[in-house]
């Protein structure tokens, strides 16, 4: 479900000038938490849910490093429209007008080379906030070549979080409580920053 954002912060950290703090902004448009839970003991559903912003503060030098990234559960998203419905409607799922947003806000950012990364943070969900880590990998950083200004940088993470834990506990354990999440992300920076 959601993951990897902070990974985010690693990956920024990872092409960032020594002793300076850099500041990126998601691209909501190629950042979105992918998750996959199992369904009855017969098959995986997978989904997706989209980022609607975030900022990631990348201090390579310092502790400086830093995440706060926007979720939105009404987004959902399983490709199957009464499913989707029936998951940001009621109790145990997302229930979206009583908990209109997801957050997570990282605690730590620890890089492990070049282009993978450990984020540890804080995923606020249903109402509930947890603890999440994610391990980040495939951490990529150039100019953006559809417009040659912009500094992007692109990376992949995952972590696997209880669902019960954040309240929402349906059919568990039919539906299991176990949820896979990866997610995959862009930020951008101006070149001239």
């Amino acid at each position: 479900m959601i993951r990897p954002i902070s990974g985010l912060a690693a990956l920024t950290l990872a092409a960032g000038t020594a002793g300076a703090a850099e500041t990126y902004t998601i691209d909501p448009s190629h950042t979105y938490g992918n998750f996959e839970i199992g369904h009855m003991g017969l098959s995986t559903m997978h989904g997706r849910i989209d980022v609607t912003e975030g900022t990631i503060v990348m201090d390579r030098e310092g502790d400086g490093s830093r995440v706060d990234v926007t979720l939105d559960p009404a987004s959902v998203d399983t490709g199957h429209a009464e499913r989707d419905k029936h998951l940001r409607e009621k109790a145990g799922f997302f229930e979206v007008e009583k908990y209109p947003e997801m957050r997570f806000e990282s605690t730590s950012v620890r890089f492990d080379g070049e282009d993978e990364a450990t984020v540890e943070g804080e995923l606020t969900l249903h109402g509930e906030t947890r603890p999440v880590t994610l391990e980040v990998d495939d951490i990529q950083c150039k100019t953006n070549p559809m417009d040659g200004e912009k500094y992007t940088c692109g990376f992949s993470a995952e972590t696997e979080i209880k669902r019960s834990e954040f309240g929402m506990d349906a059919f568990v354990p039919l539906v299991s409580d176990e949820v896979e999440i990866q997610i995959e992300a862009e930020a951008s920076r101006p070149a001239d920053a």
